[in-house]
């Protein structure tokens, strides 16, 4: 049983670790860190390189997180067998979701310095299921709503970190705070994830302070200081 969980850890970390907005970026014989904010993820890759390769880019990310964790799934869920409780199962499958999210923010392959794990978060949220599935739609729903309506991705980003603890408390609340209170460990993962996702946004968050966050279809391509990264 722990080879099968160990297994899905270290896979869930190297696939998540791959970093697809730089592979995007090779193949127009650019290194996408070089160019706009340096970061490697979706926003940037769709800025510098065009909507359609930042689409792809937000896509990858997604499946690097979904795959891992709804393959994980099944196969924990037969190792560990029903001696193990449902507790000890939530914690190696959210390990493995973990696991997914810190190789995309910190990938062993770019020495550690990868993106900001919103796409990565949502794949893996969905494949979570059905415990996150909704929750996370609901939080996806939020972040395209804000997104379209402020122009800025960051903010619909925070927004919808900030959000998804907060609707998965209210839709599983009675296995939250009632008696048996099994679903904690997701709670915990939610917020920790949540509150994760919004530290690798501060950047984003001093510059629309200041009034120089980059605008979705603005046209507006620059190169921010790294210290304002």
């Amino acid at each position: 049983m722990w080879t099968i969980a160990i297994a899905c850890i270290l896979v869930g970390y190297l696939v998540g670790s791959i970093p697809f907005g730089l592979l995007a970026g090779r193949l127009k014989g650019i290194d996408i860190r070089q160019h706009g904010s340096g970061n490697i993820g979706a926003t940037n890759v769709g800025r510098v390189l065009g909507r359609w390769y930042g689409m792809a880019v937000f896509a990858l990310d997604l499946l690097k997180g979904l795959a891992p964790v709804a393959v994980a799934g099944p196969l924990l869920k037969r190792g560990i067998g029903i001696d193990w409780g449902q507790s000890t199962f939530l914690w190696l499958w959210l390990a493995v979701a973990a696991a997914c999210i810190l190789g995309h923010m910190f990938p062993i392959y770019l020495g550690f310095k990868g993106g900001k794990g919103v796409a990565t978060s949502l794949g893996v949220i969905l494949g979570v299921y059905p415990y996150f599935t909704l929750p996370g739609l609901a939080a996806f729903a939020l972040w395209v709503i804000l997104t379209r309506a402020t122009g800025y991705v960051s903010v619909g980003s925070v927004a919808a970190a900030g959000a998804f603890p907060v609707i998965f408390a209210c839709s599983a609340r009675s296995e939250l705070f009632g008696e048996g209170g099994h679903l904690w460990p997701l709670e915990l993962f939610a917020i920790t994830i949540g509150l994760l996702v919004i530290y690798r946004h501060r950047g984003n968050l001093r510059r629309l302070i200041q009034g120089t966050e980059p605008k979705i279809g603005s046209g507006q391509v620059r190169t921010i200081p790294k210290q304002d990264l």
